[in-house]
């Protein structure tokens, strides 16, 4: 018979998430195979209190333990700790926040699975560079220039941090190896050392032109190509133009982010754009040609008779190229129908007997609109 989850803990079935994480935390450690070499009976514990707690940690999979016991977790597809159920290291690791990397170093004093112990190489930081453009460079992509400053070796030291002449010793508190352990019971932490702040040397004299870091302001101009089809918050990469690494490690990348100033014609919708057209109320009810801007220059569509404010009209392939080389968006046009103003007497006259020309058929809108409010367009009873 398969044991009970919540005995396998040693909490009752009435507990708190919050107890069960605390008994979870307390056995994960106590059973953890890097503390008990060799111990089979200890590792299987390890494994059933990980799967009680992936259980019972979860409230949706608990409530379903709760109703249906451990044969509702049965059969589903494993990934190395058992049938249904996760490995327990990763379970472990995602409670103490390792993820893989030097946690086991961390609780346990050496170095994690997967990660590796200290060797002195740092990878240099990554650079943001915010760049302004306008609609129309987003739309067909802009070749630009950009300016910016970034660390480089120090000329007159080589990136050493020391001045000419002089040279690094091992430091003392760490004997070179750039990380310190403090121990708290079974616990070992390891940390940078605070003498050599984790370089595992001390600079003997520092360079003058750099004060020791080895590295220098530098101002750089880079060429940059901003393809068609970026907007607002579009991310570019370009890759080893960051900070330079220390003792061998990678350069940072420079990720410039793009920002977009908005057009007076074309609103963005993805790759769609869209526009408006004001037209004469005349054209709208005859119809007729009109022009419409796009991004390419003024085009000539047919604007059908009867054409009502605010309608949308579609133009195919008239939007934003497709930053990953597909069909462009569509320009979607919206039709304002402008009413006249300031008539003469003469044109009034003339709107005045076209008026009294249209009946219920040129008007279909407006006798919609009367049959659906008839009943609150009548006159208020008097008390």
């Amino acid at each position: 018979m398969a044991a009970d989850f919540y005995e396998v803990l040693g909490v009752a079935k009435t507990a708190s998430q919050d107890e069960i994480k605390k008994a979870y935390h307390k056995l994960a450690l106590k059973y953890h195979p890097d503390r008990n070499k060799g111990d089979k009976a200890a590792e299987e514990k390890f494994k059933d209190v990980s799967h009680a707690y992936e259980i019972l940690g979860d409230p949706d999979k608990r409530a379903k333990y709760d109703r249906f016991g451990e044969s509702a977790f049965q059969g589903a597809a494993s990934s190395g700790g058992g049938a249904g159920y996760q490995d327990p290291m990763d379970i472990f690791n995602q409670m103490f926040g390792g993820g893989g990397q030097d946690i086991f170093g961390d609780l346990f004093g050496r170095s994690g699975r997967g990660g590796r112990g200290h060797s002195g190489r740092n990878d240099g930081a990554d650079l943001r560079y915010d760049l302004q453009i306008t609609f129309d460079e987003s739309v067909f992509g802009v070749d630009r220039e950009i300016s910016f400053q970034k660390d480089v070796p120090c000329g007159t030291c080589g990136g050493s941090g020391c001045e000419p002449g002089t040279g690094k010793r091992t430091c003392p508190q760490c004997g070179g190896a750039g990380m310190v352990a403090t121990s708290n019971g079974f616990f070992s932490v390891r940390q940078p050392c605070p003498r050599c702040r984790g370089n595992g040397e001390l600079i003997e004299k520092p360079c003058r032109k750099c004060g020791g870091t080895g590295m220098v302001k530098e101002s750089r101009k880079l060429p940059v190509h901003i393809p068609a089809g970026v907007d607002t918050g579009s991310r570019l990469r370009v890759a080893g133009e960051g900070e330079p690494g220390r003792k061998g490690g990678n350069n940072g990348d420079l990720y410039i982010f793009i920002n977009v100033r908005k057009s007076e014609v074309f609103l963005r919708d993805d790759y769609n754009l869209l526009c408006e057209v004001v037209v004469p109320v005349t054209t709208a009810a005859l119809g007729g040609t009109i022009e419409i801007p796009t991004i390419h220059g003024l085009t000539r569509m047919k604007l059908p008779a009867g054409t009502q404010s605010g309608a949308l009209l579609r133009v195919r392939g008239q939007g934003v190229p497709s930053l990953r080389g597909g069909t462009p968006g569509d320009l979607h046009v919206r039709v304002i129908v402008e009413t006249a103003q300031k008539l003469t007497s003469e044109q009034k006259a003339l709107l005045e007997k076209l008026n009294a020309s249209l009946s219920a058929t040129n008007q279909p809108m407006m006798q919609e609109f009367k049959r659906n409010s008839a009943r609150y367009m009548r006159e208020p009873e008097t008390k």
